[in-house]
């Protein structure tokens, strides 16, 4: 980004009024590079860069959920745990809509829309994670504690 200033997203909007202590990591963005580049760019584990991922029900009804960037959804998986038929990713014009932020810029800070937020449940053992700040080219960092003290996620076991 070449800024040395956080930029001021919707994410760091909600960050800054729930009183997170979170830190600022801009990164060269690669079209379709994913966790995998950003991972690289930072100098850290992709397992502790969180993907924040819109998907909806069968009934278009949106919801997020968050995995290790090393790792996939089942979304066989999450769908039975939810109770529902079927869950599958939004096209990106669609995750836009519900979120309000581009896809490889998506933050589950100061989404659009509310709508429930599952985490893999061992994202919480992690000591730092870093997720998304609400910008392509941008996370933020801080304990997983404090991200579920804030979006207070629905803990899952989806990853494969």
């Amino acid at each position: 980004m070449g800024r040395d200033k956080t930029p001021v997203t919707a994410a760091v909007r909600q960050l800054r009024a729930e009183k997170v202590n979170f830190g600022d990591h801009p990164y060269t963005y690669e079209e379709k590079g994913g966790t995998a580049v950003s991972a690289r760019e930072l100098g850290v584990d992709e397992h502790c860069v969180i993907k924040t991922l819109v998907m909806e029900d069968e009934r278009k009804n949106p919801l997020v959920i968050l995995m290790h960037g090393d790792r996939q959804v089942s979304t066989r998986e999450l769908a039975r745990i939810i109770g529902v038929k079927q869950v599958s990713p939004c096209p990106p014009e669609t995750a836009l809509r519900h979120s309000g932020y581009q896809v490889g810029g998506t933050s589950p800070f100061g989404l659009r829309r509310p709508m429930t937020v599952y985490m893999e449940e061992s994202i919480a053992g992690l000591d730092r994670i870093y997720i998304n700040g609400g910008r392509r080219g941008y996370l933020v960092s801080m304990p997983p504690g404090e991200l579920i003290r804030v979006l207070k996620p629905v803990p899952v076991s989806v990853g494969i």
